[in-house]
């Protein structure tokens, strides 16, 4: 230990602002601060060291000047030692833990050089959030907050950040670049001195001058294993249903094409996907979402990263990502996994996650990921889409799953018996009854899965067995009279463009000449008069027309078909086509 004159001024002091002084002697900070170290005296002097090694805290018997303390690298702290009064000892601190160098400088300095080379956009949008986290045995330790950002400067500017470093500084041989926690660090925070532990009063009662405490070190979230390797276990998609998978999928004529689709999809191991994008589509309970439900699974079987996602799962998690703004490490997610699929695709709304939606399609069939999709209509017929989305999804193999045909309705209720009475052995449909079931209902298997739920209450309920006449009572409300058919409106626009051999495209637009004005008034006539739809809506199905666009054809066209009888007959024969 050494004794410092109790006569010495430094830096800071009232008597002398910019230099320190003994027995009347003019010195300069590093003078005084080497005098006040040998030389001996009275009272007790703790000094620190700012990052230029000036003497920027002392203390001593008849008070105390603190002036904070230095930071030096990256959060190593100079720290003055609490004196005891009397014939005391000064400590002093040079700012470095051991032997350690400081390497903040240097950092400093690269850091600099990155912005002057890359310019201020690149720099801020990559390196504004890397932090020096220490140096090690000649290893670089820098963190970012998101994998997204490690994994880019890693693929881009690792090597162009180690030169720079190596030659700032020689110790440095190697970077390791990590992702850090969510917890913020503020170097200014971190270097903020501590109230020491005795309280003030009690300390000017002992003798005691304050002094500064030097903080405790600071806690560096590490992150888990399975963030820095990005499994899919943190990819918060929909859960998948453990009973669709290929195994209980009945396979027909209407939907043979979409499975084995599927199932190549599902099992392909090659480097370069098959049929990327896979689209399907189909109208309700025929099918798609089990399909691509057990691509899901059959992919996770085989160690793929997989994330399953209906459209308004999508938008919410793309909505909340924006509002936490964690929209980078959303994309990072999707970006990161080996399959893709979406379901209902046709409920995608808003400019902004249409774009993101789009975005995400590119990424990933530009890095050779497989893509599954599924929706009610064909990419052609999903106007809410963007074009260019509804382009790349059209860009791979589109396939319609049809109606079920009755051989194929018969067997998915054999299949669904089968399973009811795995857990209800006394449950038992006669054939016929099965066969009527199946003439009966037409629409879609999910009809069918309630046919037997209410052939299943009856027989247990009742305790009557099973006939025509309980089916027939049991299944009244799923068998749909032959109304008119619902007609829709691009159905219209489809068949009209087809029979005066337009487009449909040239309906929408903004034409004016005779060979499509015609047509589109027609169209816009049948629209009002065979659907339910308003004037204001059937104006927006048309290209974004006004209502008042829609009621002049509806009027025009009214008076033509009376006056002109060639035109009536066919514009009856188109309603009865439509009709059919």
């Amino acid at each position: 230990m050494y004794k410092a004159n109790e006569g010495t001024k430094l830096p800071g002091d009232r008597g002398s602002p910019e230099k320190g002084s003994i027995s009347g002697q003019s010195l300069r900070p590093s003078e005084a601060l080497s005098a006040a170290v040998r030389g001996p005296g009275i009272g007790p002097v703790a000094l620190g060291s700012s990052p230029r090694g000036d003497v920027t805290k002392v203390t001593n018997g008849l008070g105390s000047s603190l002036l904070g303390s230095g930071v030096l690298g990256s959060g190593a702290l100079g720290s003055g030692a609490l004196g005891t009064g009397g014939m005391g000892a000064a400590v002093v601190s040079t700012g470095a833990v051991g032997d350690q160098p400081v390497f903040g400088e240097p950092w400093s300095r690269v850091r600099r050089r990155l912005r002057v080379e890359l310019g201020e956009d690149v720099f801020t949008s990559w390196f504004g959030r890397l932090e020096l986290d220490g140096v090690t045995e000649g290893v670089a330790r820098l963190t970012v907050p998101t994998r997204f950002l490690k994994s880019w400067i890693e693929s881009h500017y690792a090597d162009r950040v180690l030169t720079l470093f190596r030659s700032e500084c020689a110790e440095v041989t190697r970077l390791a670049l990590s992702v850090r926690g969510s917890l913020s660090r503020d170097a200014a925070a971190a270097a903020r001195p501590v109230e020491p532990s005795v309280p003030r009063q009690a300390a000017a009662r002992d003798g005691f001058a304050e002094a500064s405490v030097a903080p405790p070190a600071f806690e560096k979230p590490v992150a888990t294993p399975a963030a820095q390797r990005g499994d899919s276990s943190d990819l918060t998609g929909n859960p998948l249903d453990g009973r669709l998978t290929f195994e209980s999928f009945i396979v027909g004529r209407s939907n043979a094409l979409a499975h084995a689709a599927a199932e190549r999809v599902a099992r392909d191991d090659g480097a370069t996907p098959l049929y990327n994008p896979l689209y399907l589509h189909a109208g309700v309970g025929l099918g798609k979402t089990h399909l691509i439900q057990a691509v899901a699974h059959d992919a996770q079987r085989c160690g793929k990263r997989v994330i399953y996602l209906t459209a308004d799962r999508f938008m919410y998690g793309f909505v909340a990502a924006l509002k936490a703004q964690t929209a980078l490490a959303f994309k990072e997610k999707l970006r990161g996994i080996d399959l893709l699929v979406i379901d209902d695709v046709q409920f995608l709304q808003g400019k902004s996650i249409q774009q993101e939606f789009g975005h995400t399609i590119n990424a990933l069939l530009d890095a050779g990921r497989q893509i599954v999709v599924a929706a009610d209509r064909p990419p052609a017929d999903l106007e809410a889409l963007d074009e260019r989305v509804c382009s790349r999804l059209a860009g791979g193999l589109v396939v319609e799953m049809a109606s079920l045909d009755e051989e194929l309705r018969n067997r998915i209720l054999m299949a669904r018996i089968a399973a009811v009475q795995s857990v209800h052995p006394a449950f038992s449909v006669p054939s016929p009854v099965v066969s009527y079931v199946a003439r009966v209902i037409t629409t879609n298997g999910r009809d069918l899965d309630g046919a037997v739920n209410r052939l299943l209450a009856h027989s247990t309920l009742s305790g009557s067995e099973m006939s025509l006449e309980t089916a027939e009572a049991a299944i009244r409300d799923l068998v749909r009279t032959k109304d008119p058919k619902r007609v829709k409106i691009e159905d219209i626009q489809k068949l009209v463009a087809s029979r005066y051999n337009v487009s449909r495209a040239d309906i929408l637009s903004e034409r004016r000449t005779a060979a499509v004005v015609k047509p589109r008034q027609i169209a816009m006539y049948l629209s009002k008069i065979l659907t339910l739809r308003s004037l204001p809506e059937i104006g927006r199905r048309f290209g974004g027309r006004d209502h008042t666009t829609v009621l002049h054809a509806v009027r025009k066209i009214e008076k033509a078909v009376g006056d002109d009888g060639a035109l009536n007959e066919e514009v009856e024969l188109l309603k009865r086509m439509l009709q059919e």
